[in-house]
């Protein structure tokens, strides 16, 4: 965003820049606020004492204002009109001394927008290595809240036909159906409406797409969608065209409503950019900037209200108002922002149309004809009593000024005016919405001949002009207007034809807006064709809006979209406060048991890791099991397993899981991928982060297993080939079945995904060991939307990577094998009218899975070593024409094909509807092809061990990926362990030896005596011969 020039440092990054640096050098700091006092003119309340100093000082400009204004006075005489053309050199001293401000440093500019572009832009040119297939169309996603007729549907249908003439496929997203669903579908763009409301419960794939729109801040719920993985980092547009929330933000903040506010930050800051449709409604949302807001200037909003203020006023309005079918009505309007010279600007205005009552008879109550309005401010500011003490201080007749705030009946004040009058000097940025208004209605329109105003408006066409610095002209201007009390015969031509122009005002602007903005927004990739440029969308396109595709709906009657929008935030403030209600009284009275239940909790965690401590110490010391082959350590794993006691309940699904041949697995990365994961037992997720996971399943948590995986940027690197490598670390651990699976998440969106059907017959065919060791795939890349163009494999390779797939392949797999440098290794994929594996969905038995991760985490070792010093530390990857932290994703989601082809694995095609199964590539057809000796397993496994051995005994410095992508196992790492262990027994037994020896040469103290006691009877005898011989 810009920044207002008022030489004070705010503490946000402001919203607004100054239009020129020499502005806020000639000035004084103390008299650049005006920028802060016009927004809090505009949107603060303002007491009764506030206003008293406010007129005292509005009197004491008012002397200077006659002081140095030497020409206007009352009485109109030849000299005075003189001194008129020196009105620029006459405000001059005003201006300088800060009084006289036509609010010139109200500007918006979206200066870190425009810098972000320029960067990009700069990157783009800088990569020419990579080359543009351009098979397909751009894909973009247009998103409602629902499908009412309304402008905003208007606009968007208009921008749509521009963007599908110049190369770009669309298709609209709606939560509510509607009456405009006809309207998109007759232009070619097929409509879907959510079935659910709830984020979690939208089950689209936007990675399909290149770009999304979304419009309305009904939309809330569905953006929240973008703001999770993996659809955070997609281009996203959002335009929004009303202002409730900004007036509602500064309830929020008054009534301590924090994290109401903070919310909406999180929503405004999601979106790439955010459109408005003027500079004034981002100034207004300045409480949520987030630096991504811009303008496109246009909309049919006031032509829409325009007609349908006509059909609400159809009777006579100006009798209503109190004025009579003589009186002739002159309205003043001006600019949306309220800056320090707007008084100024009236008290000109009227001065100059004070002698027009000359011309106008009185009635016989001595009241004038002519009638001034002067339409601005708010109701809350009591601007009437500054336009009534103008009125006097020029000794206008009583009654005939009289001032009406613009958030009052707007549409009836124009619709009773015979004249607009545009009285404010501010340069606007985009054509005022006020006068396009006025146009609509069929009114003639005077405005000064400011920039943005001459770009649409010739004078004595369709509107009538006067010199900005020449303000009298302005009664001359009138007096053409009007003829004999009434409208001339001019006027009513020029205010016909400005009524035509004003219905399609700034079309050409919205419409090249959107296409420029989605070129620099968009990185397309490879595959994609370049849509045309702005400049070519044909002329008839931008000339107007498609009112014909409306015309059916104009006249039916729809809920006011204002109303609309403050019910949708209504809802969402009574969700908060119950939420919010809900959480303070549901802490106090769980304390002690909320601190009874950690403790608890924390009291099972320590009794269950001491269980499995000890049972790590009892396993520790099992006897020696041979470890030669890698079936002996298959076997032993599964051994100790099932001997191990599980010390978790298990679920039904994962019992049944359990008894059948296949588990598919389903990679995926955030909750947006969550409404398309299966729940049955023949699926299992894999959360490839640990905060992105499914509550209440058992899914596989990657990270905890493959550590290399917390790691964001092989996360994203990776992609799937991550739950691959994770998988299979220790994979009996986790994996009890023969066969294993994946499946894309992606198939699933793409209606790709094994039905049950076709679930059952490759349950079957394993069984049966139909194909033996097979490969079965059931996504095709014929069928690819990327493969449009039907090419051979390679080819599509090169398409998806930026014409680099072939190259990276070959230097991988030559730096794999360690072979010359001048040779060219690509292995042959023929072109023999099968099809191959895409999307990473298939099925293979588990220890042909392990060979192929073998052979995966080689392969992949060398394409990090190629490409990771350029991608890491600038984002570029010469598999794409832009930033991509995907990179080789792409090339890894071929590579199945490669391996099952060249080690003579038989590949089979499933019909995911009918399960109908067809073998592709045959295997008798490869003999003379296939690099069976490359990708054999007995090549693959010393290489392996090679690996092994110089990651485990050289241990080198270097930064090297393959040892963090899963085991790292050589026949002398089971030497070493067993050495260990031997080193360890014999270490206690030593100690239990040593214990022993001590104790048998302690020394032992002798027994000085023992005291025995005699048995009852003795004790009873000598009792009694005592007694005796005392007696004697």
């Amino acid at each position: 965003m810009g920044s207002l020039d008022t030489g004070v440092p705010l503490k946000r990054e402001s919203l607004l820049r100054s239009s020129s640096a020499a502005r806020s050098e000639r000035y004084p700091v103390w008299l650049r606020y005006r920028s802060r006092f016009s927004r809090f003119l505009l949107f603060k309340k303002l007491n009764n004492f506030q206003w008293i100093c406010a007129m005292a000082v509005f009197f004491f400009f008012l002397i200077l204002f006659e002081m140095f204004l030497p020409g206007f006075v009352i009485e109109k005489s030849q000299d005075s009109w003189k001194e008129m053309d020196m009105v620029s050199g006459d405000l001059l001293p005003l201006k300088e001394m800060g009084i006289l401000d036509f609010g010139e440093d109200i500007k918006f500019e979206p200066s870190k927008l425009m810098e972000k572009f320029q960067k990009e832009a700069r990157e783009v040119n800088l990569s020419s290595t990579q080359h543009r297939f351009g098979y397909g169309k751009p894909q973009l996603a247009l998103v409602f809240a629902d499908l009412l007729v309304n402008p905003q549907q208007l606009l968007m249908v208009t921008v749509a036909t521009a963007l599908q003439e110049i190369g770009y496929t669309i298709q609209v997203f709606s939560v509510e159906d509607g009456p405009a669903h006809d309207i998109w579908k007759s232009i070619g763009v097929p409509v879907t409406i959510f079935q659910s409301k709830h984020k979690t419960e939208i089950a689209v794939d936007w990675l399909i797409f290149d770009g999304i729109l979304v419009n309305s801040l009904e939309t809330k719920d569905v953006i929240s969608c973008f703001m999770q993985e993996p659809f955070k980092s997609l281009p996203l547009i959002w335009t929004i065209h009303e202002r409730t929330l900004a007036v509602r933000s500064r309830q929020y903040t008054e009534n301590g409503q924090i994290e109401l506010l903070n919310d909406w930050k999180r929503v405004f800051n999601r979106p790439t950019v955010v459109v408005f449709p003027n500079p004034v409604l981002p100034m207004m949302y300045s409480a949520f900037d987030a630096g991504n807001y811009y303008v496109i200037p246009g909309s049919p909003a006031q032509a829409w209200k325009a007609d349908a203020m006509v059909a609400l006023y159809k009777d006579n309005v100006r009798v209503k108002m109190g004025y009579g079918p003589d009186d002739v009505v002159i309205t003043i309007v001006g600019s949306q922002f309220l800056y320090r010279g707007l008084w100024l600007e009236h008290a000109l205005i009227l001065r100059t149309l004070l002698p027009l009552f000359s011309d106008f008879p009185f009635d016989d109550n001595s009241n004038s004809h002519l009638k001034i309005i002067v339409l601005s401010g708010n109701t809350i500011s009591n601007y009437s009593a500054v336009v009534e003490a103008i009125a006097v201080k020029l000794r206008y007749p009583r009654g005939a000024v009289k001032h009406i705030a613009i958030d009052g009946d707007e549409g009836s004040v124009l619709n009773a005016a015979d004249i607009v009058v545009y009285g404010s000097f501010h340069e606007e940025q985009s054509f005022p919405e006020i006068l396009i208004k006025a146009m609509c209605i069929g009114k003639p329109i005077i405005a000064p001949d400011l920039h943005m105003i001459r770009k649409y408006v010739d004078d004595r066409v369709n509107g009538f002009l006067f010199p900005r610095e020449k303000i009298r002209v302005l009664t001359q201007v009138i007096l053409q207007v009007i003829s004999n009390g009434k409208l001339s015969p001019l006027a009513r031509n020029i205010a016909s034809v400005g009524k035509g122009t004003a219905r399609n005002l700034m079309v050409t602007e919205t419409v090249e807006g959107y296409a420029s903005l989605l070129e620099k927004v968009i990185s397309f990739p490879s595959e994609v064709a370049l849509p045309k440029a702005c400049v070519q969308i044909p002329s008839k396109l931008k000339e107007e809006w498609r009112w014909h595709l409306f015309e059916t709906f104009l006249n039916l009657a729809y809920e006011d979209r204002t109303l609309r929008i403050s019910r949708f935030l209504e809802k969402i403030e009574e969700q908060w406060n119950h939420t919010q209600s809900e959480s303070s009284g549901s802490i106090a009275p769980n304390e002690e048991s909320f601190s009874y239940d950690i403790w608890k909790e924390e009291k099972d965690n320590e009794i269950l890791n001491a269980r499995k401590r000890r049972e790590e110490e009892e396993l520790k010391d099992r006897s020696d099991q041979p470890h030669g082959t890698w079936e002996e350590v298959y076997r032993g794993a599964k051994r100790a397993d099932r001997s191990r006691n599980d010390l978790r309940e298990r679920d039904e699904g994962e019992l049944e899981r359990t008894g059948q041949p296949l588990c598919i697995y389903e990679p995926y990365f955030g909750e947006g991928t969550w409404s398309f994961l299966h729940l049955s037992s023949l699926y299992r997720g894999v959360g490839l982060s640990t905060k992105g996971r499914r509550p209440g399943t058992d899914d596989i948590d990657a990270p905890s297993r493959l550590p290399l995986l917390n790691n964001p940027y092989y996360r994203d690197i990776l992609g799937e080939y991550g739950a691959f490598f994770a998988l299979a670390n220790r994979i009996d651990r986790i994996h009890k079945n023969a066969w294993i699976g994946f499946q894309s998440w992606r198939a699933t969106a793409r209606k790709a995904s094994l039905s049950m059907t076709a679930g059952k017959a490759l349950l079957d065919a394993i069984q049966t060991q139909m194909h033996g060791d097979a490969l079965y795939f059931w996504v095709r890349m014929d069928m690819d939307p990327r493969n449009r163009m039907q090419q051979d494999f390679w080819s599509f390779c090169d398409a998806i990577n930026a014409g680099n797939c072939k190259s990276a392949f070959s230097e991988a797999f030559r730096r794999m094998y360690g072979v010359e440098q001048d040779l060219h290794y690509l292995p042959p994929m023929p072109d023999d009218g099968d099809t191959w594996s895409v999307m990473l969905s298939w099925a293979l038995p588990t220890r042909s899975f392990l060979e192929f991760v073998m052979f995966s985490r080689m392969l992949v070792d060398a394409l990090d070593a190629q490409m990771y010093d350029e991608h890491h530390e600038s984002g570029h990857c010469y598999l794409s024409l832009s930033k991509d932290k995907h990179c080789y994703s792409r090339v890894l989601e071929l590579l199945i094909n490669v391996w099952a082809y060249h080690s003579a694995r038989q590949m089979v095609y499933v019909n995911p509807e009918t399960g109908l199964m067809q073998e592709q590539h045959k295997v008798k057809s490869r003999r003379g092809k296939m690099w069976v000796k490359w990708f054999s397993y007995t090549t693959l496994k010393s290489m392996d061990e090679d690996l092994a051995e110089e990651a485990d005994s050289d241990h080198p410095n270097r930064r090297w990926l393959w040892p963090s992508t899963g085991e790292v196992f050589w026949q002398g790492l089971f030497e070493k362990e067993r050495d260990l262990r031997n080193r360890q027994k014999e270490k206690r037994r030593q100690q239990s030896r040593e214990k022993q020896s001590r104790m048998r040469r302690k020394h032992h103290q002798k027994v000085l005596g023992k005291y025995i006691k005699p048995p009852p009877e003795d004790i009873e005898n000598s009792n009694s011969t005592m007694l005796t011989s005392m007696f004697l």
